[in-house]
């Protein structure tokens, strides 16, 4: 009954305990004993989740795609989405919150039968083949000092001894097992000065060093295609040398500001759920702040003000770029306030907005409460950074998978 519990386990990302028992027309507790092992599940539910509740395929496994990659730490999928934009298909996700499981799954629902949890209890060997790692890792402080594991490749290597513990460990050991033509890893801009830059440098010596790949690294400020400043560091790297260079990168001549990202609430837009009311799509009442908070706020950079401090909120109108975007701007919103007018207290940003600031597209499904929303978002990547970054990578990754193709399709574009 493994099989099943797995099932369950997977769908759990998906939906909630009460949402999946009425999909399989159980009562909760029944679904809870089954899944904590208190009770056998029937041996028929195997196959009723897979064709209730699974894609009997994927849609994209079945036409064309012109490379394949896996999506690690994968938070609610916007490389993915970036990727996928220009003819990539993924074979593979990881991702371990349960929340943004849900969200990633709420959009890319095929993916359920190839989404894993914890990277860290994933054998190499049972993650398929592609032509492209994606990985936003978290930034765990590296220890240089040494580790207990110093064999995990099978024998002495030197990433093992600077990296184990930390999450890019589970990265290094993925390539260095599957050999992808390509990778691209992101991070935030303090990854290059961290622990005063033996983390970086722990980084790159493992990328290129140890594994032999050819890197190029660039901090791209999102500001250039969504109106708020999100610098990250990018990593790019290539099994063989190729041409590719961030020069090569478009931006759009146009600057957004905060108009291109708020709601009008004129009626031009329909109202969503409680992020907008009324005939007009008014933002709801919830988004702004309290008397207390807004006070608090006030207070507070008042304070640091006379200390000659910077900190404090940052209050935004429609002309503006924002500061970046948080996961803690559920606690308090306070870096980025959307002014509605100078008699009135300020608003957050609803979580479409904060997708929208992100890059996303307003089909993107938000399934998940507003805090949950707050902190993926604050957690994502600009997405269209992402997409422009993987067309300058495609031709360079086609080159590397069958350089006959790649020569096709150049003329096709030519």
């Amino acid at each position: 009954m493994s099989d099943v519990r797995e099932l369950l386990t997977t769908l759990r990302g998906r939906y909630n305990q009460t949402e999946l028992a009425d999909a399989l027309g159980v009562a909760t507790r029944t679904l809870r004993r089954w899944e904590v092992g208190e009770t056998e599940p029937p041996p028929y539910l195997a196959d009723a989740i897979r064709q209730r509740l699974l894609p009997l395929a994927d849609p994209a496994a079945s036409g064309n795609c012109d490379f394949q990659f896996i999506d690690l730490f994968a938070g609610i999928g916007g490389i993915r989405m970036a990727f996928e934009a220009h003819g990539g298909r993924c074979v593979f996700t990881s991702e371990w919150n349960a929340y943004a499981q849900k969200t990633y799954l709420a959009n890319f629902p095929a993916s359920a039968h190839a989404m894993e949890g914890d990277i860290t209890k994933v054998d190499a060997a049972d993650i398929p083949d592609h032509d492209v790692l994606l990985a936003g890792f978290p930034c765990q402080p590296f220890s240089i000092a040494g580790v207990s594991k110093k064999n995990a490749l099978g024998r002495a290597h030197g990433f093992a001894d600077e990296t184990q513990g930390t999450l890019f460990f589970d990265v290094a050991r993925i390539i260095a097992a599957k050999r992808p033509a390509a990778f691209l890893l992101e991070n935030v801009k303090n990854l290059v000065s961290h622990d005063k830059g033996n983390t970086f440098r722990v980084i790159k010596r493992v990328l290129e060093e140890e594994l032999g790949y050819h890197i190029t690294c660039k901090v791209v400020d999102g500001a250039h295609f969504v109106p708020q400043h999100r610098e990250r560091i990018l990593i790019v790297g290539f099994r063989e040398k190729t041409d590719f260079s961030f020069a090569d990168m478009d931006f759009p001549t146009h600057k957004p500001t905060m108009s291109d990202i708020l709601h009008p609430e004129n009626g031009s837009e329909q109202p969503e759920g409680h992020f907008t009311t009324g005939p007009k799509a008014k933002v709801d009442d919830r988004y702004t702040l309290t008397p207390k908070l807004w006070a608090y706020l006030q207070a507070y950079a008042a304070k640091h003000r006379a200390a000659g401090n910077g900190f404090g909120f940052g209050l935004v109108g429609p002309d503006s770029v924002s500061r970046t975007l948080s996961a803690r701007y559920y606690k308090d919103g306070s870096e980025i306030l959307v002014s509605q007018g100078p008699r009135k207290r300020p608003r957050r940003l609803t979580p479409r907005e904060c997708a929208r600031l992100m890059g996303f597209p307003d089909d993107f499904v938000i399934p998940v409460s507003d805090t949950q929303a707050y902190k993926q978002f604050g957690n994502s990547v600009v997405m269209p950074v992402m997409r422009e970054v993987a067309r300058v990578m495609k031709p360079r990754v086609l080159g590397l998978i069958d350089p006959e193709v790649a020569r096709q399709k150049s003329l096709l574009v030519a």
